[in-house]
């Protein structure tokens, strides 16, 4: 297993690369924005734990830029900041978990643990030429058709678009705004249920007359699609 650290702070990167080298994970550090996207960028790690408050780009810039590039390497963000709308902003952007300073390596590694067993790989999400796949779904990109078990699914264009969405960020949890903005292109209003409506009649077609369920509900937070092998 392979990390990478983007930490500014010089002395609690240098402990935490040595305790992560220790506990047998490979552990490279980064001290900046910049440095550490590039490494992110033109390296496989297996995570990344990612300091908010950085030289050159912040961590959200980072996070933000990893996700527009369609890197799906599951990141835990590390701050001093303890604000809801901190955690709500890094979950948003595609963060995987959260963790406040200070706090103890122990739980730490717990929650490396924890992100690496529930991340599903991007690749089991397979593109061929315009075709993805999930499981036993297909989703047809130039003929805008979507079939499961091989029978035909019939979907509105909204629907074709958010299951799209879905199927691209596989394993990543989605919130209704970020969902609002994209299918959508507008603003969440809390007061609707626009959302949930739509990803209810989706199930009802892509899950419900199937045996196994792909789009998930996580409480209080939103959406996400995977094939969790049961």
């Amino acid at each position: 297993m392979k990390i990478l650290v983007i930490e500014d702070e010089v002395k609690a990167g240098q402990y935490l690369q040595k305790g992560l080298t220790e506990s047998g994970y490979t552990t490279d550090l980064s001290h900046d924005g910049v440095d550490g996207l590039y490494y992110a960028t033109t390296n496989e790690y297996d995570l990344i734990i990612l300091d908010i408050m950085l030289p050159k780009l912040d961590g959200w810039q980072v996070l933000n830029t990893l996700r527009s590039s369609s890197i799906n390497t599951p990141v835990i963000m590390l701050t001093a900041k303890e604000q809801v709308d901190d955690r709500v902003k890094g979950f948003e952007l595609g963060a995987n978990d959260y963790v406040v300073k200070p706090y103890a390596f122990a739980e730490l590694i717990a929650r490396i643990h924890n992100v690496l067993r529930h991340h599903v790989p991007q690749t089991q999400v397979k593109h061929n030429d315009n075709i993805m796949t999930l499981s036993d779904l297909k989703l047809d990109l130039l003929k805008r058709k979507a079939s499961r078990k091989g029978q035909s699914i019939t979907l509105t264009a909204k629907e074709f678009q958010l299951l799209e969405l879905l199927m691209r960020k596989q394993g990543q949890v989605l919130t209704r705004t970020t969902i609002a903005s994209l299918v959508w292109d507008m603003n969440f209003d809390s007061d609707t249920n626009v959302i949930d409506v739509a990803v209810k009649r989706l199930r009802s077609k892509i899950d419900k007359p199937f045996d196994k369920p792909l789009i998930h509900t996580i409480r209080g937070m939103g959406y996400k699609m995977e094939d969790e092998g049961f």
